[in-house]
């Protein structure tokens, strides 16, 4: 059962039965993504580092999904008061809305004064007991206040995917560059785009020139999140947000940018995007819980030289001059290059194979088999 809400394309989810099923499919998708990770790491596409930075953010997703499938559990079922039915974006990118996530930091704020006033699990579960055999009632009131308990259980747990997820660094050696010594780190942070409604997760490698370590320096640092944070919007182009940066900060080098976009996820029974992957999966008559596709897409930027710059009135910097190949349009779209892929089940690809659509030829295709087995198709 949906409703509309002020937004054309975001719908709620009032029905408890359809809110289990949508985070169900979630949980699913979310626990194939580290294996399509492992993947290309494997195959090269990916470092060691690389991965173990997206897994985290993977993982955390995961258990943000978990958060909201507690928090909306009895939906629709709980009389009174509640937290109303979940909104999620079903015309773009099949996930939550923004406004979910920003209410749930809210709620973290908030989670330990929650669970004060909440009785405890073992309490709960003894008044359930006793409304269901000594008054042979359904327990809803109390099914919902164990909802709303373990919803800010995992609040007060962490390690969720936020709204905004600060920049991080993750040291990877020392270049010698002759007598000019470096520090080479993978800086990575992460957003839940407003835009889009898509988890969206950057990776910058650079180098560091200046005196003291990037995430010792109590100037630089703080400076340098709050700069990328700013700049972590869908619509910029990378070589925009690259160049920045390397204007910014003289003595840190961006040698390679790269955003993954986790989505949009493609649902019949969810969602209503237009193009190929709809008419596939509506041939495909998948099973449920296997009737979803999710797109992969990697953008890069990378460093083709350095210039040196005028500063001041004897000195100069760096400059990186990124590459950007102007017969592939990357001049237009401000990358280096993009990867496509696609993440689903066996019935719709078997579908997708036999439709071939025009424009999925290059798409890379990863197979997910219940047991969590996954092929990889080109």
């Amino acid at each position: 059962m949906a409703s509309t809400d002020l937004t054309r394309d975001h719908v709620s989810l009032e029905d408890a039965r359809v809110t289990r099923r949508y985070f169900a499919k979630f949980a699913a998708i979310t626990g194939h993504l580290a294996r399509v990770a492992a993947q290309f790491e494997a195959e090269g596409a990916l470092s060691r580092h690389d991965v173990e930075v997206l897994a985290r953010y993977i993982v955390s997703l995961g258990f943000t999904f978990r958060a909201l499938a507690n928090k909306y559990h009895m939906a629709g079922r709980a009389e009174g008061p509640g937290p109303g039915a979940l909104t999620f974006d079903r015309e773009e990118s099949g996930f939550p809305v923004h406004a979910e996530l920003l209410q749930m930091a809210s709620d973290a704020a908030q989670a330990g004064k929650h669970l004060k006033n909440l009785p405890g699990p073992d309490e709960i579960r003894r008044q359930m007991v006793s409304e269901i055999v000594g008054r042979l009632t359904v327990p809803t009131r109390l099914q919902y206040a164990m909802s709303q308990r373990l919803y800010y259980e995992e609040l007060v747990r962490g390690d969720l995917f936020w709204a905004q997820n600060d920049p991080d660094a993750l040291w990877l050696g020392n270049v010698e560059a002759g007598r000019d010594p470096r520090r080479r780190y993978l800086v990575h942070w992460a957003v839940y785009d407003s835009t889009v409604n898509i988890p969206t997760i950057y990776l910058m490698e650079l180098e560091d020139t200046g005196r003291t370590a990037l995430p010792k320096d109590e100037k630089r640092w703080p400076a340098v999140q709050a700069h990328l944070m700013a700049q972590s919007v869908a619509g910029l182009k990378l070589v925009t947000i690259a160049t920045g940066f390397d204007k910014d900060f003289d003595d840190l080098h961006p040698k390679r940018l790269r955003r993954f976009h986790l989505g949009p996820m493609y649902s019949n029974a969810f969602t209503r995007q237009t193009g190929p992957l709809r008419t596939v999966l509506e041939e495909a008559h998948a099973p449920e819980g296997e009737d979803w596709a999710l797109a992969w897409t990697v953008e890069t930027l990378e460093s083709e030289r350095v210039e040196q710059e005028k500063s001041g009135w004897f000195g100069s910097v760096e400059r990186e001059v990124f590459a950007l190949d102007p017969f592939s349009g990357a001049a237009e779209t401000g990358r280096t290059s993009m990867d496509r892929a696609i993440i689903l089940p066996q019935r719709p690809f078997q579908v997708l194979a036999e439709k071939a659509p025009p424009g999925f030829r290059e798409v890379r295709k990863f197979v997910v088999s219940p047991g969590g087995r996954v092929l990889s198709y080109r």
